[in-house]
């Protein structure tokens, strides 16, 4: 394999500094809308009505809030409700079971969401920040850069759109209720941490004043920031911890996951390990497939090693190329043999569902796209 110049890496680092969007009822709680209906003069009840209508009917136009009076229904939308995601380009394929968005946001970022339906759930992909800053260079968000993190109320209007789209009827073969929802977009979910658990919470909280998901529904991805995930655990949330270790080892996370520079493989695990110890949630070792890199027999077996009689399912995923990349999935034959030698090494494996191919579903490339 042909060495890779390291990028440094620093994790720590804000995104740069750009006008947030305006506020939006999803940033808060619901004592925190009613607080903002009170200083708009109306009585703190519309704040829970105006949340019934976003939340538990998935209402975005103010025309059709009719509980509310003409006058009222519009200073409250025009507060409570501004437009965040703007659609640039919305696409579907493997049947109508993914969907794919492209948003552009108040300030000209470009972000990316997936719907992807199944016979028992609907599950919604989602971006937490514009760009990323781990530098993977595999990963075509990873080569865009950081932009910045996106606001509570713009991960969660990314679901709340999208939950629509299920609501609809338009995934096919689906039920048509979000169920799930993965923190596999674009980004590093726990470089935005504190927006993306407020998100969370918003997720799950009860409408009117959430989605009300399931916490064990919830997946959160991370290339393995050690900090955050410590801090993750002390949340007192049901969620699944998704680590992207793509290698077992450090000489070559150190190229693939530059974040690993600073975190090593053992320090990423045990920050899993503690994890696990005070959620009782599986983690989750997500690893792509990338032909003639990380996909030999030694690395399967050094990873069994590593995962072996801990609470871990791996995830292997094909790679989905992107255009011009040099890097492409690994052979089928290889993919087996790497998940046999998981599984004698009692590793629970399986192999990602490849949806939205023709539809450059891999995060960033639609935004690639869209910016050239």
């Amino acid at each position: 394999m042909t060495s890779l110049p390291l990028t440094p890496v620093n994790p720590d680092a804000p995104a740069r500094r750009a006008a947030m969007p305006p506020r939006h009822l999803a940033d808060f709680d619901l004592a925190g809308r009613q607080a903002l209906v009170a200083e708009l003069g109306e009585p703190r009840f519309r704040a829970r009505q105006v949340s019934t209508h976003y939340f538990g009917r998935l209402v975005r136009d103010p025309e059709q809030m009719t509980d509310l009076p003409s006058a009222t229904r519009e200073k409250l939308a025009d507060q409570l409700l501004p437009t965040l995601l703007t659609p640039v380009r919305e696409l579907a394929c493997d049947d109508g079971a993914t969907h794919k968005a492209l948003w552009r946001l108040h300030d000209g970022s470009l972000v990316e969401s997936v719907l992807m339906g199944y016979p028992d759930r609907v599950t919604v992909c989602l971006s937490s920040q514009a760009g990323c800053g781990m530098a993977c260079p595999f990963c075509a968000t990873g080569q865009a850069g950081l932009t910045r993190n996106l606001s509570t109320a713009e991960i969660v209007d990314q679901a709340v759109y999208l939950a629509g789209v299920a609501a609809s009827g338009a995934v096919a073969g689906s039920p048509p209720r979000l169920s799930r929802v993965v923190f596999m977009g674009m980004g590093e979910p726990l470089a935005n941490y504190n927006r993306v658990v407020a998100a969370i919470r918003r997720l799950v909280a009860p409408a009117p004043e959430g989605l009300g998901l399931s916490q064990r529904h919830i997946t959160v991805s991370t290339v393995g920031l050690v900090p955050a995930i410590r801090r993750l655990a002390s949340e007192d949330l049901s969620v699944t911890l998704a680590l992207s270790l793509h290698a077992p080892d450090d000489e070559l996370r150190d190229e693939l996951v530059p974040v690993n520079q600073r975190w090593k493989v053992s320090e990423v695990l045990e920050a899993a390990w503690e994890y696990v110890a005070r959620t009782g949630r599986r983690v989750s070792i997500e690893y792509a497939m990338i032909k003639d890199v990380n996909d030999q027999p030694w690395r399967a077996d050094l990873l069994g090693r590593l995962l072996s009689d801990r609470l871990a399912h791996v995830n292997l995923i094909p790679l989905n190329p992107t255009p011009g990349s040099r890097w492409d999935a690994s052979p089928k034959p290889v993919e087996r043999e790497f998940v046999r030698r998981l599984r004698a090494a009692g590793v629970s494996t399986t192999v990602r569902d490849t949806r939205g191919r023709e539809i450059d579903g891999a995060c960033g490339q639609l935004a690639a796209a869209e910016g050239q």
